[in-house]
This record gives C-alpha cells, structure tokens and sequence, in this order.
C-alpha cells in the first residue's frame, strides 16, 4: 500500500520534471545565443539604469526572466540569471522587485562608461535641505517612472519643517515633464502653495520629440486624475491628455518661463526666472538630463541648416539630410525623414553599432537601409560642413556629401554648471548604484 502511494506522487513528479527540465534547457540554449549574438555585434552596453546579478546569491528561479516587460532581455545561462540583451535594457526595475533572493542590484554606468548623476536620498531629497529632484534627471527616464516619483517627491516635500508657514511658497516646481506635471497635480491636491515653471511648454521634453513619437509606458496614477493603463501614446496623445487633465483640474503651469538661478535665503529660496523672482521653502526639480545640447565642435555648424532636434520631417521634403548620432532620436529621425517623398539621408555614427538604440528601431533603419533610402556611415565623423555640403571621414576617407540640412543628435551636457550654482553634488557613476 506505502508502495502504491509513493509510486502515486512519484510518476506525476517525474512527469513534470521530464517536461521541465528539456523546457529549461531550451531557454538555456536561447539565452546562450541571444548573448553571443550581443558580444558579437558589441551591444553590451546598456543605455540606462540596468540590472547587475549577484551570482552567488542567485537561486536561478527565472523570476526577473520573467518579469521583465521588455521580453528577453533576461535568460539564464548555467543555472543564473543573465543580462542577455545589455543594449535593449531600458531600466524598467521590475526584475530587482521580483527577485526572491535578493540579488539584484540597479546601477547606472558601466566600468567603461561613467554616467553623470546628482546626489539624491531616496526621500528625493538633494544634499542641499530642501531641493528635490525627480524624473530624468536623478537617472529614472521613463515616463511612468517620472510620474510615480514626482507624486512621492510632493509627499517628501509636505513633511519639510516650515512648510504651510506665511510668507512663501511651499514649493516651486521647475519643469513640467511627466514628473513635473505629476507632482504639480499632488501639489494642487494637497493644497500646497506652488508654481509650477516650464521654459517651453506643457510636457517639457516629451512635447518636443519628433511628430508621431511613440512614448513607451506602463500604467501609472496622477493625483486628481486616477490610474490609466496606456502601453503606447504617441507624444501628441500624451501631450492632448495632460492638456485634458489640466482642463479638468484647473492646473496652472508658467509656460516660456525659465529659470536662470536658485540661491538659498535664510531658511527659504529665491528662484529667479525671466519673469518673476520666487520666495519658496523648496525647490523640486524635475528638469530632463539633455540641458544644452552637444555640438560637433567642427567648422560651420553655425550654420542655420544645422539644428539639434527633428520636429516635424516634412520639412526635409525633396532635400539631401544627415542625421549624425546613434541612439534612438537620431535612427527616428533618419527614418521618418527618409518616408518623405524625394529624400535622400545619410546617418553617421561614431562607433561601429547602434548599441544605445531599441531593437524596434534598429530594424526599422535595416530595412531603410536595405531598401536604399538611409545610407549608414559607421565608425564616422563629421569634419566640415558647408553650405551645400558636409565632410565626414568615413573608412580611413574624408568623403563630401551633398547637404541641405544636417540633425545633431548627440545627447545634451548634463546642467551641471545649474546644479553645481546650487550646491548639489554630482557624481560619476561607474557600475555603482
């Protein structure tokens, strides 16, 4: 009878683990290649925030595999979790939240690459009392990640002593991106007395990214609002719905009003910008990481063909334009500019891959590529650029290009030099947390 009832358990045991085990080796052998293919097209550098795994703390459960919305950017390779796909690494964070073991950590940078970060608590709080940041520029880019925090910073910010006393506002809130709109929206739910300044306009970054942007998101809560569960907006239906929600709410936002300086005041702050000056007992920043945009540094890109951000592609209709940069604002911009009727686009790129760009579009410049519309330059560089022309060195070569136009997208210069006349720390973060 025992006999009977251990076969009982046994044979369905033996079942699960004969279709379990081969299962798992078949993810073994994907991941394996997935991370081969990435050595080899040297796309191992991720791009933002992204996970490190402790592999002696590692129990191999596949959790984070798993978790992660961005699909395989995971795997396990003998038995421990991997970064399979470095470079499509967008900082999502859900594999450190699922990890049973605890040994994920979330870092910035690499041993190779620094990546310029302030110095923030994790109440958001800067090393300065009573300055904040949240959103892009304390490292966390996305736009639901941007939101999440901008709401906590409020909460952080209602506990500073002072704050409700005569005299000031509770807070200024410098930027109005998604993290600035949502903490502008908690501010307003809570009653605190707040102004909002935005040098361009509502959305900040966002509203300026190229027409039909897809912004990638998860669901997320604004105060006064309620939770919504978008997957993909493109950045006019972002734009249109927090326009909506500040109908709605009766929001204000200071747009075209920028801020030059922030000084401290005793226990307060003075924030002065091209309109008014500001007495406030916090600061909250919410500003994004590009600050000024990078040049070239090459003889005439002064002229006025050469600009720093791709709006709206039509305008390149029927002209000869190149992109240089290889993330994913400039291989959008090569694209959609090459869509256009009678176009012709050239992408320089400094290194020898695209690394820093999403597979999604990666492959749309391939086909754009193989279908003769986007001529890729790897491993090239800018020397000249004329009034009809540009000289890039391309395969040891100084190549000339017919030119009508040429779109700068090399990242920004963090605002150190803002930050710094503030006193907040900035530190390079090297595979450090």
């Amino acid at each position: 009878m025992q006999i009977d009832v251990i076969i009982g358990y046994a044979l369905p045991l033996a079942l699960i683990w004969a279709i379990y085990l081969p299962a798992r080796k078949r993810l073994e052998v994907r991941a394996v290649e997935k991370f081969a293919a990435a050595a080899a097209a040297g796309l191992l550098e991720p791009a933002s925030l992204h996970p490190v795994i402790d592999k002696a703390t590692c129990i191999g459960c596949g959790s984070c595999v798993r978790a992660c919305p961005e699909g395989d950017i995971l795997g396990l390779i003998d038995g421990k979790a991997e970064l399979v796909e470095p470079s499509h690494c967008i900082g999502h964070g859900a594999c450190k939240l699922v990890c049973p073991a605890d040994a994920i950590t979330l870092v910035f940078g690499t041993e190779s690459r620094g990546v310029d970060i302030p110095n923030v608590y994790p109440n958001f709080e800067t090393n300065v009392p009573g300055i904040f940041i949240a959103g892009e520029l304390g490292g966390m880019g996305l736009v639901r990640n941007a939101i999440e925090q901008g709401r906590q910073a409020i909460d952080s910010i209602r506990e500073v002593k002072g704050i409700g006393a005569p005299g000031a506002l509770d807070v200024v809130i410098i930027g109005c991106g998604p993290g600035g709109f949502s903490a502008s929206l908690a501010a307003l739910q809570h009653k605190l007395r707040f102004v909002t300044l935005e040098q361009d306009t509502l959305g900040g970054t966002v509203a300026h990214f190229p027409r039909g942007k897809l912004v990638m998101t998860a669901p997320f809560t604004l105060p006064l609002a309620g939770t919504f569960n978008f997957s993909e907006l493109s950045k006019e239906e972002l734009v249109a719905f927090f326009e909506n929600i500040v109908e709605k709410t009766g929001l204000e936002i200071n747009a075209g009003e920028r801020v030059e300086k922030v000084t401290r005041n005793g226990d307060y702050f003075e924030v002065q910008s091209t309109q008014h000056i500001y007495k406030t007992r916090t600061v909250l920043l919410t500003i994004g990481r590009r600050g000024t945009p990078r040049k070239l540094d090459v003889p005439g890109e002064d002229h006025p063909k050469v600009v720093y951000r791709m709006i709206d592609p039509e305008q390149y209709r029927g002209q000869h334009v190149l992109v240089v940069g290889g993330g994913d604002s400039a291989l959008e911009a090569a694209c959609e500019i090459a869509d256009q009727p009678g176009t012709t686009v050239a992408l320089s790129h400094r290194s020898e891959s695209f690394n820093r760009a999403k597979p999604k579009n990666r492959d749309r410049v391939k086909q754009a590529q193989e279908a003769g519309r986007v001529t890729v330059l790897f491993s090239s560089s800018i020397k000249r650029i004329g009034a009809n022309d540009v000289d890039v060195k391309w395969n040891g070569e100084i190549h000339s290009f017919r030119n009508d136009a040429v779109i700068v997208c090399v990242g920004g210069i963090l605002p150190t030099p803002f930050l710094q006349s503030m006193g907040i720390q900035v530190e390079t973060k090297y595979g450090t947390a």
